[in-house]
């Protein structure tokens, strides 16, 4: 492009829209021909990664899922007291060895309660409950359970929704 052609066009530019057109700035050397170096977007962690994740454990190590999606129906107590059992015992020990749980309210179910606070997202009031105002005692039903401790193993980035994959065996 002529000199006298940029002269006008960069006039005009910077007249109306107050800045150097980037191909003019880059003839005159304002603009390095250097190039951007490429930024790897971070992986956003969502609150279901980790719900996933502990479903993946529980199902690794318990099979938990499988337990909870199939119809037991069709089979004694007496059967699904033994696969209970099993069950119980590795899914409380993935749960412990990843997450420490702690009651909310650490008293005896059952028996008279008086409460510190009446906050919904810690304490279900059931009953006769009142409107508003000082947080009310009663019996308690069951003591809840709250997170003290989770200790997640990493996540691997991944969009997937998949809890366990599915098993195929190659013969």
């Amino acid at each position: 492009m002529s000199r006298i052609g940029l002269a006008f066009r960069s006039f005009f530019a910077i007249l109306f829209t107050g800045k150097l057109p980037a191909d003019i700035a880059k003839e005159f050397g304002y603009i390095e021909n250097k190039p951007q170096p490429v930024v790897k977007p971070v992986p956003l962690v969502k609150a279901s990664d980790g719900a996933l994740q502990i479903l993946g454990i529980l199902q690794r190590d318990s099979r938990l899922i499988d337990f909870l999606m199939e119809d037991i129906g069709g089979y004694s107590d007496e059967q699904v007291g033994a696969a209970v059992r099993n069950l119980h015992d590795q899914s409380r020990e993935s749960l412990n060895r990843y997450v420490r749980l702690a009651p909310v309210i650490d008293g005896v179910e059952g028996t008279f309660t008086k409460l510190d606070t009446n906050d919904p997202a810690t304490v279900k009031l059931l009953g006769n409950v009142p409107a508003k105002g000082k947080a009310p005692g009663g019996i308690l039903r069951h003591k809840g359970w709250r997170a003290e401790k989770i200790d997640l193993p990493p996540l691997a980035p991944s969009p997937s929704s998949i809890v366990a994959p599915a098993e195929v065996e190659v013969e």
